[in-house]
C-alpha cells in the first residue's frame, strides 16, 4: 500500500490545498510511528494509511482523512491531544480523541474486571455501545473511521493467537458489520461479514470458497451471456445503461444454504448465486428498464421490491426483481440510478462531502434519524438487558415499512406486530389497543406486518393500560424492546404491593409448572441482582423479569459441552460426572426424569451403576441408605432427555393436534401419548417430550398453556393422566 495511492485517489475529489493538508498528516504520523511494527510485521504506519485510503474510497472529507492517519497517535506514540490541534485544528483533534477512545472499549468484559468492579460482561458491553451510539450522534465521522479500523485489523488477523481471533471475529460479526449495514455502507459490510465468517466457520468457509472456485468459469461465461443480451436489448430502445454482474458473497451464500438446508436442498439447488446491476441515469429510466427485463424474462411472484418508492431507513434506494433466464434458471436483477448506486455502496458517508463545502445535504439528517431516536431512547433504558435488547432488535435488525390510515410511513423491525405499530405512533395508542385492521381485515395482534401494510389501530375512548401477558414471549405480540419498556414502564407505575403479589404468583407458578421444589428464592433474586426478595417480586410483576428468564437463568447454571444426541434414559459415561470422576455407567432415573437445569443426585445401584435422580424424588427423600448417595453434575446439554407433561384442558375437536403440532414446530419430538377423558367435558393428557433441559420446557409449557382451552400445563412424574376430582393410581 502506497501513500501515492491515496493522493491519486483524493486529487478526483479534494482541492490542492486540502491535499496538501492529508500530505502534512501523513508525513507527521510517519515521524511518530518510525521504528513502530505491527504483529503482522509490516511497518506500523501501514494501519492508518489503509485506515485513511478505506475512508478515501468513501471520498470522506479532508477532516476525516486527516483524523484516519493520526487516530493511534496519541495512544501508541504519547503526544496529547493539544499537539495535534495546534497544527491540524480543534476538529480533526475531536475526531482523533473520540476515535481513540472507541479504540479503548471493549464488548466483552474480562473476567476478573467483573470480579473486582462487580459489573457483568453484559453490562460492560452494553455501556460501551451507549458510549459507541452517543459519539455516533455527535459526529459520526468516529464511527467512519473505526469501520474502517476494524477492516483492516480483520483483514490482518492471521498474525493475532486463534482466541483473539475469534473474539475479535465474534465482535465484527455481532457490532461492525451490522452497524455497517444500518448505516448502508455496503462495501464495508459484505467486507467485515465474509471475514468475520472466515474466522468463526473456517471450514464452512473454505467448502464454499471451493464451490465457487469450481463454479468460476461457468458463472463468468452466464454473466456475460445475460450482460450481451440486456445490452442488445436496451440499444433497441435507446436506453444509456452500465451493466455488470457479481457473485453474491461468501457469508451471503452461506446464509442462503443454511435457509436452503432447512427446504431440503442443498448448493446445487441455488441458482441465484449471481446478481445483475443496471444503471441509469434518471429515475424514469429505472422504471422503463425493468420494463424491458420483464417483457425479455418471466418475473418470479413475490420476488419485486420498489425500494425507490419506499427507500430503506439507511437510505438505500433500488428496484429488485427476479426473473427466470431461459426457463430454467432464477436470476435477481438490481436497477438503480448511479447516484443511488453511490449511495448503496457508501450509505450516509456518501452525504458527508457536503459538508466540506457550503452546501449541506437536506437528506442527511433523514438518513441518521434513526440514530437520533436510539440515543433519545436509551436514556428510558436502565438496563443492561433492555438496551442491548433494545439495539439488537430495533437497529440492527432488517426493516419492513408499512403504513398508517393516512398514509405516513414507519419503519419497524421485521417480524413487528400491530402492537409494535401502535407503540411506535404513540405511547397511549399502544396502552389503549384492543384491536387491528391491516389492509382493512381484522388480523390478531400476534399477525407478523408485511412490507406495504396498512395498520388501522382499534382503541378504547377511556383509560386503559396493557395486558401482562403482552410481555409472554410465547404469546409473541410484541417484537420491539421500545414496545415492551413502554408496556413495562406502565405496570412499574402501578401499585408495588399489587406488583409483588403478582410476582410472587407468576414466580411460584413456574416453579410448580417445572416440577421444581428445591429452589431458594433468596439466592435466585441475588441470581437476578436484586438484594430483596420483594424487590425480585415487584420486578417479575411489571415485567422486568419474564418466567421464560428464570427457567434460562435455572438451565444455564450448569455449562456443558455439545456432544452428539444420545438416546432417552441411556446416557454415556461423559453426560454426568460423579466426585470428579468419569468412565462411570450412569442412567436417568425413570421415576422423576431429570433434565440439565434440574439438581440432581446420584444412587450407586448393584448392577447398573449410579442411576440420576432429581434431589427432590420421593424414592431418594425416603431413601434409608444415606451411604449409597454421591454428588453428580450435569455435563452435557446438547442432548434430549425425557421428561412427562400433564395437560389438563375442555375437550374439543382438534384439541390434541392443535397441541402435537405446536410441539413439533418446536422441534421437539414426543416420544409417547396418553389420554383420558374426564365427566366434566375435560381431558387430561400425559405426553413424554424429549427436551435439552428447563429452558426449552419452560418455553413449551407456556405455548401450550397458550392453546385454546388448555386449562393448564405442568411437569409429571406420572405416566398415566390424573382423570379431574380422583386421586392417582399409587399402587
Amino acid at each position: 500500500m502506497s501513500f501515492d495511492q491515496l493522493i491519486n485517489m483524493i486529487r478526483e475529489y479534494l482541492p490542492p490545498d486540502k491535499v496538501a493538508l492529508v500530505e502534512d498528516a501523513y508525513h507527521y504520523a510517519a515521524e511518530a510511528h518510525q521504528g513502530q511494527m505491527r504483529k503482522s510485521g509490516e511497518a506500523y504506519l501501514e494501519h492508518p494509511l489503509h485506515v485513511a485510503l478505506t475512508l478515501a474510497e468513501l471520498q470522506l472529507d479532508t477532516t476525516s482523512l486527516v483524523a484516519a492517519l493520526l487516530h493511534d497517535v496519541p495512544e501508541n506514540c504519547g503526544i496529547p491531544i493539544s499537539d495535534i490541534q495546534s497544527r491540524f485544528g480543534k476538529e480533526a483533534a475531536k475526531l482523533v480523541d473520540g476515535t481513540t477512545k472507541l479504540g479503548k472499549l471493549s464488548w466483552q468484559a474480562p473476567e476478573d474486571m467483573a470480579k473486582h468492579s462487580g459489573i457483568t460482561s453484559r453490562e460492560e458491553q452494553a455501556e460501551n455501545l451507549r458510549k459507541m451510539l452517543v459519539a455516533m450522534a455527535e459526529d459520526l465521522r468516529v464511527v467512519f473511521i473505526k469501520l474502517a479500523d476494524r477492516l483492516h485489523n480483520m483483514q490482518t488477523l492471521y498474525a493475532l493467537s486463534p482466541e483473539k481471533q475469534r473474539s475479535i471475529a465474534q465482535e465484527t460479526a455481532e457490532i461492525y458489520a451490522p452497524l455497517a449495514h444500518r448505516l448502508g455502507i455496503w462495501e464495508l459490510k459484505w467486507q467485515l461479514e465474509d471475514l468475520s465468517f472466515r474466522y468463526l466457520e473456517p471450514e464452512k468457509h473454505q467448502h464454499i470458497t471451493e464451490l465457487l472456485s469450481a463454479r468460476r468459469l461457468q458463472q463468468e461465461s452466464f454473466i456475460a451471456e445475460v450482460i450481451q443480451t440486456l445490452h442488445q436489448e436496451f440499444q433497441q430502445i435507446g436506453l444509456m445503461v452500465e451493466i455488470s454482474g457479481r457473485p453474491k458473497h461468501i457469508y451471503s451464500i452461506h446464509q442462503k444454504m443454511e435457509k436452503y438446508a432447512d427446504l431440503g436442498k442443498d448448493f446445487d439447488d441455488i441458482h441465484d448465486l449471481l446478481a445483475i446491476r443496471i444503471l441509469v441515469d434518471t429515475v424514469p429510466d429505472c422504471y422503463r428498464a425493468l420494463g424491458t427485463v420483464h417483457n425479455l424474462w418471466h418475473p418470479l411472484p413475490d420476488q419485486f421490491n420498489d425500494f425507490i418508492a419506499n427507500p430503506k431507513p439507511n437510505g438505500y434506494q433500488s428496484l429488485h426483481t427476479t426473473v427466470w433466464f431461459q426457463g430454467t434458471i432464477s436470476l435477481e436483477i438490481q436497477i438503480r440510478t448511479h447516484e443511488m448506486h453511490r449511495i448503496a455502496e457508501f450509505g450516509v458517508a456518501s452525504h458527508w462531502r457536503y459538508k466540506e463545502g457550503d452546501t449541506r445535504d437536506i437528506h442527511f439528517e433523514e438518513r441518521i434519524s434513526w440514530l437520533r431516536q436510539l440515543v433519545e431512547w436509551h436514556r428510558e433504558l436502565s438496563g443492561a438487558e433492555e438496551f442491548l435488547e433494545s439495539v439488537k432488535t430495533d437497529i440492527f435488525n432488517d426493516q419492513v415499512f408499512v403504513y398508517t390510515p393516512k398514509g405516513e410511513i414507519k419503519d419497524l423491525p421485521m417480524g413487528s406486530t400491530p402492537l409494535d405499530f401502535a407503540y411506535r405512533v404513540h405511547t397511549d395508542l399502544g396502552h389503549r389497543c384492543i384491536g387491528s385492521k391491516v389492509n382493512g381485515r381484522m388480523v390478531p395482534l400476534n399477525y407478523q406486518l408485511k412490507n406495504g401494510d396498512v395498520v388501522e389501530i382499534m382503541s378504547t375512548k377511556g383509560e386503559r393500560g396493557p395486558s401482562r401477558d403482552w410481555l409472554n414471549p410465547a404469546l409473541a405480540l410484541v417484537k420491539t424492546s421500545h414496545a415492551k419498556e413502554k408496556i413495562r414502564q406502565w405496570f412499574k407505575k402501578q401499585e408495588r404491593t399489587e406488583n409483588i403479589e403478582r410476582g410472587r404468583e407468576l414466580l411460584e407458578k413456574v416453579i410448580r409448572q417445572l416440577g421444581l421444589k428445591l429452589i431458594d428464592r433468596e439466592k435466585l433474586a441475588d441470581m437476578f441482582k436484586h438484594d430483596s426478595i420483594d424487590d425480585f417480586y415487584a420486578a417479575i410483576g411489571y415485567g422486568g423479569i419474564t418466567t421464560h428468564q428464570i427457567a434460562l437463568r435455572l438451565a444455564s447454571q450448569q455449562q456443558q459441552p455439545r456432544i452428539t444426541q444420545v438416546t432417552p434414559s441411556k446416557l454415556p459415561s461423559s453426560a454426568v460426572t460423579v466426585d470428579g470422576v468419569g468412565d462411570l455407567l450412569t442412567t436417568l432415573a425413570q421415576c422423576c426424569h431429570p433434565v440439565p437445569g434440574d439438581k440432581i443426585t446420584g444412587y450407586i445401584t448393584r448392577s447398573r451403576g449410579i442411576t440420576v435422580h432429581r434431589q427432590d424424588c420421593h424414592n431418594v427423600a425416603n431413601l434409608n441408605e444415606e451411604e449409597r448417595l454421591v454428588n453428580v453434575e450435569w455435563t452435557l446439554t446438547d442432548s434430549v432427555f425425557p421428561v412427562n407433561i400433564q395437560v389438563q384442558a375442555w375437550d374439543r375437536v382438534g384439541l390434541v393436534r392443535d397441541i402435537t403440532t405446536m410441539i413439533a414446530e418446536e422441534k421437539v419430538n414426543i416420544a409417547a401419548v396418553n389420554f383420558a377423558n374426564n365427566e366434566d367435558h375435560t381431558t387430561s393428557t400425559i405426553l413424554t417430550l424429549e427436551t435439552k433441559n428447563l429452558a426449552q420446557l419452560s418455553l413449551l409449557l407456556t405455548k401450550i398453556e397458550g392453546i385454546r382451552g388448555v386449562i393448564s400445563a405442568t411437569r409429571t412424574s406420572d405416566t398415566t393422566p390424573t382423570k379431574t376430582g380422583t386421586q392417582p393410581d399409587t399402587s
